[in-house]
């Protein structure tokens, strides 16, 4: 199987409301074209240098993510062009993303990342901090905050799998206004699980790809 027709069996078994992202980090420049000319255009990447070397050398066109654990220090390589940050796991971060789109005179779309998986290795609010969270980022101008996103436990027990997702979809469901839209849930292994639980975009990789050396 090639990336076009993992592509297309993806893209064929997802309700119309769930949005893929393809996952493209560490992937050379000819994959992902292939998943473009497949029609793909909204790819996720979680360094800031491959990804700024990747908007300036692919098509432009392409929608662009930042997915991964975003260091403050690195916000203002990204910021001229992301349509999408996914992890903001802190208050600290949200401040630097508002400095740097206010900047690039932008308004900057952003998912707040929820911890729900038991390990600690994980980033994210707690279940908790999600409400002040909010309203903190309310008071920011250039970000706006357009939904959550979760990771869940790396297991094979989809019992629990599926637990974290529900728990992240019930936050979600208390938050949920005309801008708090997206539910960022779900990769390669466990995006089934997610979009039953609820989620409306998917970070598929592997899946499409093949797995990473």
């Amino acid at each position: 199987m090639g990336i076009a027709s993992n592509l297309k069996a993806i893209q064929i078994s997802l309700p119309k409301e769930v949005t893929l992202v393809a996952v493209s980090k560490t992937k050379p420049n000819a994959e992902i074209l292939e998943a473009y000319q497949a029609g793909q255009r909204i790819f996720g990447e979680n360094k800031v240098q491959e990804l700024v070397q990747k908007s300036e050398e692919l098509p432009k066109d392409i929608v662009w993510h930042m997915i991964g654990h975003l260091q403050t220090n690195k916000v203002k390589f990204i910021t001229p062009f992301v349509a999408l940050i996914h992890g903001v796991d802190s208050l600290k971060l949200l401040k630097e993303i508002n400095k740097r789109a206010t900047q690039n005179n932008r308004t900057i779309n952003c998912l707040l990342q929820v911890h729900i998986a038991t390990e600690t290795t994980k980033f994210g609010f707690g279940i908790n901090e999600v409400e002040n969270a909010l309203s903190e980022a309310n008071k920011f101008k250039n970000i706006k905050i357009i939904g959550l996103m979760g990771m869940a436990t790396f297991t094979d027990d989809t019992k629990q799998v599926a637990q974290e997702f529900k728990s992240l979809k019930t936050i979600f469901e208390s938050v949920k206004n005309e801008h708090i839209t997206t539910l960022s849930m779900g990769m390669s292994g466990d995006y089934k699980l997610a979009i039953e639980q609820g989620s409306t975009m998917i970070r598929v990789g592997s899946a499409i790809f093949g797995h990473r050396n």
